[in-house]
C-alpha cells in the first residue's frame, strides 16, 4: 500500500483529526490492522504508519535484548514517543497531546502521503519546505536516482 497526495484538514477541539477519504479508501483494516501508529519522523514533522507497516518495520530491527548503543538509542527514542491511534467510525484519530504541543499543530493542518507512512505538519511549516523543495527538485531527483542505482546494485 502506498499513500500518495496533500490534504489540508482541521484538528478539531477535541484534538481529533479526519483521516482523508482518499486516505481511508486504500486502507485495507484485514491487511494493516485497525491503527494508526504515530511517531515523530525523521524531518521533524509526525509521522503515521499503518499499524502492521509499523510492526514489520520494527521487527527488522531485530527486538535484540542487547542491541548495540545506536540501536538501543533509536528504538528509545522512536518507541517512547509512538502513540497507537485506532480509527472511530467517521474516520477520525484523537491525537495526544504531546504530538500536538512537541510539532506546534493546531487548527490547520496538512497531510501528505509519502508512499508507506503519511506525515503531519503545520500548513505555514509545509508551504516553506515545498517551496525549499522545489528549489532542490533536481538536485533532489538526482540523490534519489543514485541511491535507488546503490540499492540495486547491492
Amino acid at each position: 500500500m502506498l499513500f500518495f497526495g496533500e490534504y489540508e484538514h482541521t484538528i478539531d477541539a477535541k484534538s481529533r483529526l479526519a483521516i482523508p477519504a482518499e486516505v481511508r479508501d486504500v486502507i485495507d483494516r484485514e491487511q494493516i490492522g485497525p491503527a494508526l501508529v504515530v511517531a515523530p519522523g525523521t524531518n521533524g514533522s509526525l509521522w503515521m504508519w499503518p499499524e502492521k507497516t509499523f510492526s514489520k518495520i520494527a521487527q527488522a530491527f531485530g527486538g535484540s535484548l542487547l542491541p548495540n548503543a545506536k540501536v538501543a538509542q533509536f528504538e528509545r527514542a522512536l518507541f517512547s514517543q509512538a502513540a497507537r491511534l485506532e480509527l472511530d467510525s467517521a474516520g477520525r484519530i484523537r491525537l495526544p497531546d504531546r504530538h500536538l504541543k512537541r510539532f506546534g499543530l493546531a487548527g490547520q493542518v496538512v497531510i501528505l502521503g509519502v508512499g508507506q507512512h503519511l506525515e503531519l505538519m503545520d500548513v505555514d511549516s509545509w508551504r516553506q519546505q515545498s517551496e525549499a523543495d522545489a528549489a532542490m527538485t533536481p538536485d533532489i531527483w538526482e540523490q534519489a536516482r543514485q541511491h535507488m542505482e546503490g540499492t540495486m546494485s547491492q
